[in-house]
């Protein structure tokens, strides 16, 4: 499970201040986050799919708050999507995004400029010719991006979405996700989120975990299995090749950064290996969390901290 006070410290303005006075915190940073604009992400994206792998671009930003921030991130996206087609790059990269992100914490009308944005982003990739896959956040979007999901899958069949196996409520989701193209994407979650809705223990999660993956295979749903644990990784291999699922009816996913020698043995085997690739300025949050998942990113946070390391 990830660490409950590198969670905390995500939402801690204090805490951002101090990690990001640090030149070494962004040479960190850099390890997991592939520039702030499209000029620095799309290169990146080019030589991760001339080694053979694919991409979802993130555009970094959950503290949307104003309808102007909102606008500004749909336009980020559209930008980003227009350069991914003119790069040829189309093909092998979708997008990411956040509802957040787009609006849905605007006071007042959050729900209706969430709503206009995301449907902006999903024509433009259209568009460009590739998908889009809505991240989930802590428990309480869940049943508004799920929403958003079903109301877009009619005009855009495509359309992914993330799933988090430590809620309780997943195994349910699932089922009602698994249904032939589906697309999901199967992470283990990383909020801090109240005990109330969580399962028990780690054992717990990937147990879910296991049951989802096979709940979407069984049903002709499209998996995404988005998780560095060689144990699942292993799972997952065998139950596709017990089902007899073919290479294009599901995929591995990766974060940029993060066992990136194990994302090119997967793809030289033969499998579909997906880089989950961020940009942009505001990667405070996501930084955090994947120090949360990691105690060796947090190991390397701790020395780029030590006195005189900055210098």
């Amino acid at each position: 499970m990830p660490n409950q006070l590198l969670l905390a410290a995500s939402r801690s303005p204090r805490t951002r201040m101090a990690v990001s006075r640090f030149r070494l915190t962004r040479r960190l940073v850099d390890r997991f986050v592939a520039g702030e604009g499209e000029q620095q992400v799309v290169p990146v994206a080019d030589r991760l799919v001339r080694a053979g792998l694919t991409v979802t671009v993130d555009h970094l930003g959950e503290d949307t708050r104003t309808a102007q921030q909102a606008r500004a991130t749909r336009d980020a996206y559209t930008a980003l999507l227009a350069a991914l087609h003119g790069a040829g790059l189309a093909a092998a990269a979708e997008v990411s995004v956040k509802l957040s992100a787009l609006g849905a914490a605007v006071p007042g009308d959050g729900s209706r400029y969430a709503d206009e944005y995301a449907h902006d982003v999903c024509a433009a990739a259209a568009a460009a010719g590739t998908t889009v896959t809505f991240d989930m956040e802590d428990h309480t979007t869940v049943d508004t991006t799920l929403s958003l999901v079903g109301r877009l899958r009619p005009q855009f069949p495509w359309v992914g979405v993330a799933v988090q196996t430590y809620l309780r409520r997943t195994a349910a989701d699932c089922k009602d996700l698994a249904y032939p193209g589906s697309r999901v994407r199967l992470v283990k979650g990383a909020y801090a989120e109240p005990a109330s809705v969580l399962v028990r223990n780690a054992r717990e999660v990937d147990a879910a975990y296991r049951a989802c993956l096979e709940t979407l295979l069984r049903a002709g749903a499209y998996p995404m299995v988005a998780t560095h644990d060689p144990a699942l990784i292993a799972h997952a291999s065998a139950l596709t090749g017990e089902l007899s699922v073919p290479s294009d009816g599901y995929e591995f996913q990766m974060l940029y950064g993060v066992r990136s020698q194990e994302q090119l043995r997967l793809a030289q085997a033969g499998n579909r290996m997906r880089v989950y690739l961020p940009y942009g300025d505001d990667w405070y949050g996501y930084f955090m969390r994947r120090l949360a998942e990691r105690p060796a990113n947090l190991l390397l946070l701790t020395r780029s901290l030590l006195p005189g390391a900055h210098r």
